[in-house]
């Protein structure tokens, strides 16, 4: 474990010091000012994870060894004098400190379990971990002040893409990347190719209807599974003909969730078949396997149910490929959709639906969640009529779009003096894999 000092003349140039010589996840020990310069101690995150390792058992130490350790200390300097291991003085090894700690209890007569020097130190690292994310909020929302005085562009395009509905470390990601001396409206034009880049699409319906295959509607009640299965079975059955297609619901848990379907299936000419479990699915498939395109209406499940891992697998064990499309209401916060597709996304999913969105005030929100899963989207729903309102998505017109409705929602967008508090929540996500992912260009 080594420690290592940075200094230089400001606090920022010190922290680019640390950044570059060990990372962004490098542990500060301390920071003070000495003769006009900063000195910040700072710790490589591999070795402070080495503290942190279990405690291997050791052979009991003999009173020989430990008399010849306390004759060794007693020569030693002064430790007032002396450089603590978390500061300037010399290096010591986890094993080092281990002897330290067990001369130390034996001295004083002390035999300390391993068991419970493993909890303390636990309880160490816990701590060390809380501090370090304290100081890293405290460091960005000082970071940004200063920032948001120099440069009122970036602070500009982060208040447009908050109230637009995006997330605040995708917000911060894209105004740290934008390119230096542009104007406002062009920053902002430049977010919005970012974001317009990097929302997968479908080209065109021959994905769904061309192409054909098994598709099951998947995704939390009251998303609008049920009529997007309706307006994709008008769409297929005035492609190909109502003898091409086939229905199935798993929905027999709502009251009415079959009779639902039955009645679209019955103005379109098409059979609904029910089942319940994953026999009764193997059996439909297999009776259904001349018909151009299958749908499946699944029953719906809060992404906390443990019953939704069921239904995956259910999907999942059957002998023919059955495509998942997620519907993603853009009605719901982003942090509810994060959940949603990790309690679906199962062994992967084909793609998703944005259902909902003539009820949204914003939907920055979902394009987010998208963006950062890597979601295709198939269609966007807008209403209730079947099949008008759904339609082949646009990336462009939808990024377009997240921003003129954020003047719906005026009362709750930032300040310039609330920005800072914003921005210190990021600390943490910055490091989201799914960030550095995004395509700049």
């Amino acid at each position: 474990m080594n420690v290592r000092k940075f200094s230089a003349k400001t606090s920022r140039e010190a922290w680019r010091l640390v950044r570059d010589a060990l990372g962004p996840d490098a542990v500060i020990l301390s920071n003070r000012t000495i003769n006009g310069m900063v000195e910040i101690l700072a710790l490589a995150p591999e070795d402070m994870s080495a503290l942190a390792e279990p405690v291997i058992e050791k052979p009991a130490v003999s009173d020989s060894t430990l008399a010849a350790f306390g004759a060794k200390r007693q020569a030693e300097p002064n430790p007032a004098n002396t450089p603590s291991a978390f500061g300037a003085g010399r290096p010591i090894d986890s094993d080092q400190a281990s002897n330290l700690a067990d001369a130390l209890a034996s001295s004083r007569g002390v035999t300390q379990p391993k068991e419970k020097a493993a909890a303390e130190l636990t309880e160490v690292m816990s701590e060390l971990r809380s501090m370090r994310g304290m100081l890293e909020s405290q460091l960005a929302e000082i970071a940004w002040s200063s920032q948001q005085k120099r440069e009122p562009i970036k602070a500009s395009i982060m208040r447009e893409m908050l109230s637009a509905g995006f997330s605040a470390s995708l917000a911060r990601y894209l105004t740290q990347k934008l390119p230096a001396g542009e104007k406002p409206e062009n920053g902002l034009n430049w977010v919005k190719s970012v974001l317009a880049r990097n929302l997968n699409v479908i080209g065109n319906e021959n994905e769904i209807l061309e192409k054909g295959g098994v598709y099951a509607l998947v995704g939390p009640t009251g998303v609008g599974k049920t009529t997007t299965t309706a307006k994709l079975a008008a769409r297929c059955v005035m492609r190909h003909g109502a003898g091409k297609l086939a229905l199935i619901t798993t929905d027999g848990y709502r009251i009415g969730g079959y009779e639902q379907l039955r009645i679209y299936g019955k103005i379109l000419g098409v059979m609904v078949h029910s089942v319940k479990d994953e026999t009764d699915l193997r059996i439909a498939l297999d009776e259904l396997k001349n018909k151009h395109t299958v749908l499946i209406d699944t029953v719906g499940m809060g992404q906390r149910d443990k019953m939704v891992a069921d239904q995956i697998a259910m999907l999942s064990g059957t002998d023919c490929k059955v495509k998942r499309l997620l519907c993603l209401s853009a009605t719901s916060t982003g942090e509810t959709l994060n959940e949603v597709v990790r309690s679906y996304q199962g062994d992967g999913l084909a793609g998703c639906i944005m259902t909902k969105l003539d009820e949204a005030a914003t939907v920055g929100n979902v394009l987010d969640v998208m963006i950062r899963q890597k979601l295709s989207l198939y269609y966007v729903a807008n209403g209730q009529r079947v099949p008008e309102d759904l339609h082949v998505p646009n990336q462009h017109y939808l990024v377009d779009r997240a921003f003129k409705l954020k003047r719906e929602t005026a009362p709750f967008q930032y300040h310039d003096e609330e920005l800072p508090l914003v921005i210190a929540t990021t600390a943490h996500a910055m490091n989201d894999k799914s960030l550095r992912e995004v395509t700049l260009g």
